[in-house]
């Protein structure tokens, strides 16, 4: 290779400069294009459907759609859905038709980002998906069931990416390490295995920042004089830490998820875990104050009715003292929702009072339970035969009924054997007695 082919190359970055080129490169995914599968039995006969790659920033969706353009021999347009539009896009389409035309050769067109266009522009491909005038392969790191429309997603497959393993990063940044024509090589650093294995435990599983870790680290080690890369290097290189969380996508709700179920599975310990990642990543403490004074409605209810008294108490400790001295009474709520005992029945009762409302509509109320503040409506009978609890013993009614009579003896109400609804389902076993 001449000085200046070199040169070209080494301006950019190593993460683009180690871009596989062809699937023997290609490191990873072995559940989509391992011998057999079929993305690999596509790609080698050269029929390539319409897809979305799904998965995590990192894992080698771009790199794969253009192994798959390459040796499938097909024309591959790339564009992003952050950057360009529907202009961009039908620009790409009649190139694609002229390439089709005169050369009979098709197009692919790359769609980074792909859950950054709205429902117009990604109705404007559907047409063209559909007649073959283009194969669409659309990246996105969020959940194609919500960001990619029905209509355009029922014309694709889709393929789901996995992070990275870590022996699947170990060789990549080892490759890297000793390519001496796209990667480090030629800077003639050792990088020892405890390095690598660093790199790994902080790349997440994602090759393009493992790599962009190595070329740092690299910059690093050459400029103070060193002959090899070490731990200190990668420590400085980090700058700060890492956290895989982004607030608006999947895994923002994959922690938010975990930390409900930790609590609902009765489980302090991973609670307060995954509050303090989603606190250390950022995310607003009120939204996660929010989340526990819904659980503490939802799945605690009145088995411990103090539950939902604390949560709401946390919310106004925080917002008077904030951060950092906040995370205190944010943590004591966690432990004692994750410990309190369970019961949804506050969401079950509400539910089966909600599907009788919605299937017989607005029924008409008891006259005798109905309010007559004026003459006319007590003689309408207003409020006639109306009982009331205090004049009874024990303040209860036998056999009085509130409901509508079409719903007369329906039960919303179960209470649960936990907690203080243990003393709930007696009082009521004890009225109902009343009742026989």
């Amino acid at each position: 290779m001449d000085k200046k082919s070199q040169k070209e190359i080494y301006e950019k970055p190593l993460a683009d400069r180690m871009r596989p080129r062809n699937l023997s490169e290609f490191v990873g995914q072995s559940h989509i294009v391992g011998e057999k599968r079929f993305l690999r039995i596509a790609i080698e006969s050269g029929k390539i459907p319409s897809m979305i790659l799904w998965g995590p920033p990192g894992c080698g969706k771009t790199t794969l759609a253009r192994i798959i353009a390459n040796e499938a021999g097909y024309q591959l347009e790339s564009i992003s859905a952050v950057l360009s539009g529907v202009k961009e896009m039908r620009a790409i389409i009649d190139r694609a038709s002229d390439s089709d035309n005169m050369f009979s050769r098709k197009t692919i067109l790359f769609i980074d980002e792909i859950h950054h266009f709205n429902k117009s522009q990604q109705d404007a491909l559907l047409p063209y998906v559909e007649s073959g005038k283009i194969i669409l392969i659309g990246a996105t790191t969020e959940n194609p069931s919500f960001s990619i429309n029905a209509a355009l997603l029922s014309r694709c497959k889709v393929f789901v990416l996995r992070s990275l393993s870590p022996s699947d990063i170990k060789e990549i940044v080892s490759m890297a390490v000793s390519d001496r024509e796209r990667g480090i090589g030629e800077t003639r650093l050792s990088v020892p295995d405890d390095t690598i294995d660093l790199i790994v435990k902080y790349s997440f599983g994602d090759a393009r920042r493992a790599l962009n870790l190595l070329e740092a680290s690299a910059t690093i080690a050459r400029e103070e004089g060193k002959e090899s890369i070490v731990e200190a290097d990668i420590e400085r290189a980090l700058l700060e830490k890492i956290h895989l969380y982004d607030k608006k996508g999947d895994e923002h709700y994959n922690v938010v998820s975990a930390f409900i179920k930790s609590m609902r599975g009765s489980d302090p310990d991973a609670a307060v875990y995954y509050m303090v990642r989603m606190l250390e990543s950022g995310e607003d403490p009120l939204f996660i104050i929010r989340r526990m004074v819904i659980f503490a409605a939802e799945d605690i209810g009145n088995a411990d009715p103090r539950a939902l008294i604390l949560a709401t108490s946390t919310l106004v400790a925080f917002q008077n003292i904030g951060l950092p001295e906040g995370v205190l009474p944010m943590t004591e709520c966690a432990i004692y929702l994750a410990t309190a005992p369970k019961s949804n029945t506050s969401l079950t009762t509400y539910a089966k009072a909600r599907k009788d409302f919605l299937e017989y509509g607005p029924l008409e109320v008891p006259l005798k339970l109905r309010n007559a503040p004026t003459e006319l409506m007590q003689n309408l009978g207003y409020s006639d035969g109306y009982k009331y609890p205090h004049n009874f013993d024990g303040n209860y009614v036998s056999n009085e009924v509130y409901l509508p009579d079409k719903i007369a003896r329906r039960r919303y109400y179960e209470p649960s054997s936990n907690g203080y609804e243990q003393e709930i389902r007696e009082r009521l076993n004890k009225l109902k007695r009343q009742d026989d």
